[in-house]
C-alpha cells in the first residue's frame, strides 16, 4: 500500500461522494496514526454481531458483507500505516436487488487524527476533505501565569501538542514572608515559566517549514508581558500574526483563540494571495521570460518542466484546474489556487485565470 498523492485523494473523494446508499449500509472506518489495527478488527467483529439484528434482509446482508470485506482487508495489515488509514465499503450498485460490493483503502498524504466507525447512507469524507484543505499550519499558544497550552491549527483541525503549568504559588503568602519578597519570588517564577514556554515553542515550531503564523491568546497583561519581553526566538516572534484577549489557558482556550482569530486568518490568506499575484504581475512586467499567462504557453511550460509555481483562479473550469494541477504535480511544481476576493485576484481572472512563474526561460 502506498501513500496517496493529494491529487489521487481528491479524485477518490469525488468518486466516494457520488455514492448514495438506499439505507444506512455504506461503511466508513478511520484508523488514526499509531492506533492498533487489531483493536479495530475486534470492534468491527462486534459491529457485525450487532448487524444481525437489522430487520431488512437486504440491508443486513449489505452491512454484514461490507464489514466482512473490511475485516478481511485489515487482517492483511500487521500494523497501521504511518499516516493511519481510511476504509470505505458497501454495495454501490445503482440497480436495486443487484450487488456491487466495493472497498476503498486510503493511506492519505498527511496523518489522520480521527478514529471513527460509521454506517450511513453516505460515506463519511469530512476528515479527509479537511486534510486536503490543510495547505499550511498555524502555531497556537494560550497562556496565563498558572498554565499554558500549545497547539497547532492545520486546516480546520486543532491539535493540542503541549500543556504546561507554572507552579507559581497563589496570592496567599507563606507565614512571615514580606510582601516585597513574595512578589520577587513570584515574578522570578513567572519569568522562568515564560522562558520554558518559549523553549517549548522553539522545539515545536522553529524548524517547521509549513508554519505560516503564530496566534497567542490570554489575559491582557500576561500575553503582552510574554510577547513584549523578548522571550520568543526572533524567527518565531516575527511569525506572530495575532494576539487575542481570552480567559482560558487550557484546550478550550485553543478553540476560543481560533474562533476569535477568524478575521486574522482570513486576512492572512488574502495577504498571501496579494503578495503572490503582485510577484506574478511584477515578473510579467520586468522579466517577461519568467512568467506566462496564456493557456497554450502555460501548457508548453509544463511540458518542458519549466514551471516553478502554477497559479490558477478558483473561478476557471474545474476540469481544467484538475488537468493542469496533475501536470504541475508531475514535475514537482507548486500549485496555488487564488480567489477573486482581491483586486489582484480579479485582475488575474480577467487576464486568463491561468499563469505560471518559471524556473527557466523557454
Amino acid at each position: 500500500m502506498t501513500i496517496m498523492s493529494k491529487n489521487e485523494l481528491e479524485e477518490t473523494l469525488e468518486l466516494l461522494g457520488s455514492f448514495k446508499g438506499r439505507h444506512t449500509e455504506l461503511i466508513s472506518v478511520y484508523i488514526s496514526e499509531g492506533y492498533d489495527v487489531v483493536s479495530v478488527q475486534k470492534q468491527l467483529e462486534a459491529e457485525k454481531s450487532t448487524a444481525k439484528n437489522i430487520k431488512s434482509t437486504a440491508t443486513r446482508n449489505n452491512v454484514t458483507n461490507a464489514l466482512d470485506k473490511i475485516i478481511r482487508t485489515l487482517k492483511t495489515f500487521k500494523k497501521t500505516p504511518e499516516n493511519g488509514m481510511a476504509l470505505f465499503s458497501g454495495n454501490v450498485s445503482k440497480t436495486e436487488g443487484q450487488e456491487d460490493l466495493q472497498i476503498w483503502i486510503i493511506e492519505p498524504p498527511l496523518p489522520i487524527k480521527t478514529r471513527l466507525y460509521r454506517c450511513d447512507k453516505e460515506f463519511v469524507l469530512e476528515p479527509l476533505q479537511e486534510l486536503l484543505e490543510a495547505k499550511e499550519i498555524y502555531g497556537l499558544l494560550v497562556m496565563d501565569r498558572k498554565e499554558a497550552t500549545i497547539g497547532i491549527l492545520e486546516g480546520k483541525r486543532i491539535e493540542t501538542v503541549q500543556k504546561m503549568t507554572s507552579g507559581i504559588p497563589s496570592k496567599v503568602r507563606a507565614g512571615g514572608q514580606s510582601s516585597q519578597r513574595f512578589h520577587r519570588i513570584t515574578e522570578g517564577l513567572t519569568r522562568d515559566f515564560y522562558k520554558r514556554i518559549a523553549e517549548e515553542m522553539k522545539k515545536i515550531f522553529y524548524e517547521n517549514p509549513k508554519l505560516s503564523g503564530i496566534l497567542v491568546g490570554g489575559p491582557i497583561p500576561t500575553k503582552d508581558e510574554f510577547l513584549d519581553g523578548d522571550y520568543l526566538a526572533t524567527k518565531l516572534q516575527e511569525k506572530v500574526v495575532g494576539r487575542v484577549d481570552i480567559g482560558d489557558a487550557d484546550e478550550s482556550g485553543l478553540s476560543d483563540l481560533v474562533e476569535k482569530s477568524r478575521d486574522i486568518l482570513a486576512n492572512q490568506e488574502i495577504v498571501y494571495e496579494k503578495k503572490l499575484l503582485e510577484k506574478f504581475f511584477e515578473t510579467l512586467g520586468e522579466k517577461p521570460g519568467f512568467a506566462v499567462y496564456k493557456e497554450e504557453d502555460v501548457r508548453k511550460s509544463l511540458e518542458y518542466g519549466a514551471v516553478e509555481t502554477l497559479i490558477l483562479s478558483s473561478k476557471i473550469d474545474k476540469s481544467l484546474i484538475k488537468e493542469l494541477k496533475e501536470k504541475a504535480e508531475g514535475i514537482s511544481a507548486k500549485v496555488e489556487i487564488v480567489s477573486t476576493e482581491t483586486t489582484e485576484g480579479e485582475q488575474f481572472k480577467k487576464l486568463s485565470g491561468i499563469g505560471a512563474l518559471l524556473r527557466f526561460r523557454i
